[in-house]
């Protein structure tokens, strides 16, 4: 792209922000993305301790970005069955071939996916310019255009300004637009760790009065464990030796694949719930984190982003078809109304699973185990939930779609 003012700035260059980038190329915008910093270069040798559940939905649109073939050539870890029970004993299963597919999703390390759509924005796309490093120091949003001030003196001028920065996003704050937090008292302890049995491709997870700890199936036959603790217990574990937490997760998971006999280093991140009580302002749409943070126990976080990257790509690419403003407030309205409902009913949802399940009450314990007997009894209920977690509900922009 020549070095010209953008028609679009993109201020992060995370998996939503490239994501939004890519879909967006060769479509007649100029378009500047703002990155802090460079991701590194993949290490095959390494597994990085953030993982994501990536749906089928969001597979078919990472296909469609020319992406994903880079991401399995290297390193995903497909899955076919989800078993998950609970403290109390009650359980359910989940098959792709309830579904009639192969697989249920992929886990993919967050570092892979960023690099490969980095590699493919700065490789591949000629109406891209990536700003690196770079950040935001203030902006100035009007009914014609944006401007923003870098952070090394440079000022850009554009129709949009999309907010992908994360969940501390520093072009919300500066938009004043306002967001609902939630603290849950939870962090999330990540590691990779080696059981005496296989996964076989099958994800898992166990619901316990703290939190829900998960065992997701890796290439190599490891395991990466998202396990969502009472802040106190995180800290204990994290600072426990090697044999002390590996013991402690066994006991957690019922050694369901048998002991832990090898873990890695282990990390933990405070959990929250956030969303952002308006996804626009003047020339300003919010994506992924920047616009609302779930719980991890569904992993659905990257996928709720890639989603909102997908339609708010494609409603810009309409308005800019119909030679239409890309950042005016009929096009970005439409964006909001497409996402903003959906992706609160996926908060709601997780919300309403952290309420039933993080607790001793035995009400609520009596509650989930009804139901998880009736969803694993009745192969239609059974197969709604598979569907949407696949990705195959709802209101899908075209990139996601079958």
């Amino acid at each position: 792209m020549a070095d010209r003012e953008p028609d679009l700035v993109i201020s992060g260059g995370g998996v939503v922000g490239l994501a939004l980038a890519a879909a967006l190329d060769g479509r007649g915008l100029r378009i500047a993305v703002i990155e802090a910093r460079e991701p590194p270069p993949w290490d095959p040798a390494r597994t990085d301790l953030r993982v994501s559940s990536i749906t089928a939905a969001s597979r078919r649109m990472l296909a469609a970005l020319g992406v994903w073939e880079s991401v399995a050539a290297r390193r995903v870890s497909p899955f076919e069955a989800i078993h998950a029970w609970d403290a109390g004993g009650g359980a359910v299963h989940f098959h792709a071939a309830d579904v009639g597919e192969a697989w249920l999703g992929h886990i993919v390390e967050n570092d892979l996916l960023q690099r490969m759509l980095y590699e493919h924005v700065t490789g591949g796309c000629n109406d891209v310019r990536l700003l690196c490093p770079a950040g935001i120091r203030s902006l100035d949003a009007g009914p014609d255009q944006v401007r923003v001030r870098l952070d090394d003196g440079r000022r850009l001028r554009s129709r949009l300004l999309v907010a992908a920065d994360g969940a501390r996003s520093v072009v919300r704050e500066q938009v004043g637009i306002p967001v609902r937090r939630r603290d849950y008292g939870q962090q999330g302890l990540v590691a990779t760790v080696r059981t005496r049995v296989h996964h076989g491709r099958v994800a898992r997870q166990r619901f316990l009065p703290g939190g829900p700890v998960a065992l997701l199936p890796l290439a190599d036959g490891a395991c990466s464990i998202v396990w969502s603790l009472p802040t106190e217990d995180a800290r204990r574990l994290l600072a426990a030796a090697d044999g002390g937490f590996m013991a402690a997760l066994s006991e957690a998971t019922q050694e369901v694949l048998g002991p832990v006999v090898e873990t890695g280093p282990r990390r933990a991140f405070p959990l929250q719930a956030l969303h952002a009580e308006r996804y626009i302002d003047e020339r300003v749409a919010l994506v992924g984190d920047a616009a609302h943070v779930i719980h991890p126990l569904a992993g659905q976080g990257v996928n709720l982003g890639l989603l909102d990257a997908a339609a708010l790509a494609e409603v810009v690419q309409a308005a800019v078809a119909r030679g239409r403003d890309p950042g005016g407030r009929l096009v970005l309205r439409r964006y909001e109304r497409w996402r903003r409902g959906d992706n609160l009913s996926m908060q709601v949802a997780m919300d309403g699973f952290h309420w039933l399940f993080s607790n001793r009450d035995p009400v609520r314990h009596g509650v989930r185990n009804l139901g998880f007997e009736l969803t694993d009894r009745l192969p239609l209920l059974k197969r709604r939930f598979t569907e949407y977690a696949m990705g195959y509900r709802g209101d899908l922009p075209a990139l996601a779609r079958k």
